[in-house]
């Protein structure tokens, strides 16, 4: 791409600005990515400006444009400015993403840094409905999230997990093996893991999630030293799925991430089971990486037998005793109000 800025892009920009250069800017496996600059009056301007050429390119810029808006609500500092997306053209194959740009460091985000930012968004936001799900598709990557409000928690991440196993296959192709234990897991462990944070006079509120925290989507201004969050694909949530990416080693957000930000927000109750909690959250991370990446395909074994270990402790799912359980938690909880 050279000056020749298509239409849509130059509407987009301040009316009486020149356009001194567009340049590529770093790597991105689902789009180009360039730094635009301009004169405004004899004033530099600089642009993070993105395009999608695959299918559903349109809805991706607009996922993508509604996440960073919704993140910028609760984030001001913390979000470059989202100005605009929109079509190349009409009939066109592609799609463009237009926010201000910042000049980000290449080194990792610290703990307490990221854990301050993660917490001040989960503990701010509120759902608009009060339900899970958010107003758009978003994307993580290439793969869509079914973002339709939900009243639990369990409902949003059951479903969003069957859809990730069929955008599996329509990648990679069918995989009887997996579909049957995942079928398992959707039946026993799901339920065990999920309803408990809703049941028993416990609850969770849906705030706003990143959806995609790894390095590569979080970096510290040069400027103003600032955590940065971008490539966000947002949606009300459980504040915990943020954490799932620091489960995996081959980030280098690890554990140590995690355990600062749970120093400022506690897991929710049942606290016993944060980890196994943790452990199907990041379970959808390597599914999708199954589908993205070709390289790793190594994980299709590690979900695999993730989701055997998890169904071996279960094993009757979410049982009668849980149920007991939780109306005597309901039943103390009423008589102390």
């Amino acid at each position: 791409m050279d000056e020749n800025l298509d239409q849509a892009i130059i509407v987009a920009l301040p009316s009486d600005c020149h356009i001194l250069s567009v340049s590529p800017n770093g790597k991105s496996n689902w789009s180009f990515v360039y730094k635009v600059d301009v004169d405004v009056n004899g004033e530099r301007h600089e642009y993070f400006l993105k395009v999608i050429n695959r299918p559903r390119h349109f809805e991706m810029v607009c996922g993508e444009f509604e996440s960073q808006k919704e993140l910028r609500k609760y984030l001001p500092d913390n979000v470059a400015l989202p100005l605009a997306y929109g079509a190349l053209g009409p009939g066109s194959s592609s799609s463009f993403f237009l926010a201000g740009f910042h000049h980000l460091k290449e080194e990792v985000v610290g703990t307490q840094s990221l854990a301050e930012v993660l917490s001040r968004l989960h503990q701010t936001s509120f759902s608009p409905t009060g339900k899970f799900g958010f107003h758009v598709t978003t994307f993580n990557g290439i793969a869509p999230l079914v973002n339709d409000w939900c009243d639990t928690w369990e409902e949003y991440f059951g479903r969003q997990f069957k859809a990730d196993i069929q955008w599996l296959h329509s990648a990679r192709g069918p995989d009887p093996e997996l579909d049957e234990v995942a079928a398992r897991f959707l039946e026993k462990v799901i339920p065990r893991l999920l309803r408990p944070l809703q049941n028993g006079g416990r609850s969770i509120k849906p705030v706003l999630v990143h959806g995609d925290v790894w390095p590569g989507n979080v970096r510290l201004d040069k400027t103003t030293q600032r955590v940065i969050l971008y490539d966000s694909c947002c949606c009300y949530g459980h504040n915990e799925l943020d954490l799932a990416m620091m489960r995996e080693p081959r980030y280098q957000f690890t554990s140590e991430h995690a355990d600062k930000y749970r120093e400022l927000m506690p897991p929710s109750e049942p606290a016993e089971d944060y980890d196994d909690r943790n452990a199907i959250y990041a379970m959808r991370d390597n599914i999708i990486n199954l589908g993205l990446h070709e390289h790793r395909q190594f994980l299709r074994e590690q979900v695999i037998a993730e989701m055997e270990r998890l169904i071996k402790k279960y094993p009757n799912g979410y049982e009668i005793e849980d149920v007991l359980h939780d109306e005597i938690i309901q039943d103390l909880v009423s008589n102390t109000q």
